[in-house]
């Protein structure tokens, strides 16, 4: 196995991981930024006004990306599984 290919998979696996991320995160910081706008703007400093919306919001965004999620978790391992023997040798 040479540096490049190390390199190579690294660098894949870090984009499907970022790839896998990006969606609840997007949406966990775009639910957060409006429920802070909404709590600076009516001075309602609740915890759980901020947690339950947000909670929500990732389950929606779960069941929404999550087939697409797990396709490409899928395609990655399946890659990644047909291209041992060309790592080995």
């Amino acid at each position: 196995m040479t540096p490049e290919m190390v390199l190579t998979v690294a660098t894949d696996s870090l984009t499907v991981a970022t790839m896998l991320a990006a969606p609840l995160l997007l949406s966990a910081l775009a639910t957060g930024v409006a429920i802070g706008v909404l709590q600076a703007a009516t001075q309602i400093n609740e915890m759980t006004l901020s947690f339950i919306p947000k909670l929500l919001v990732l389950v929606a965004a779960l069941l929404i990306a999550g087939p697409w999620m797990l396709q490409v978790i899928i395609n990655y391992t399946k890659t990644l599984f047909a291209s041992i023997p060309q790592m080995i040798g």
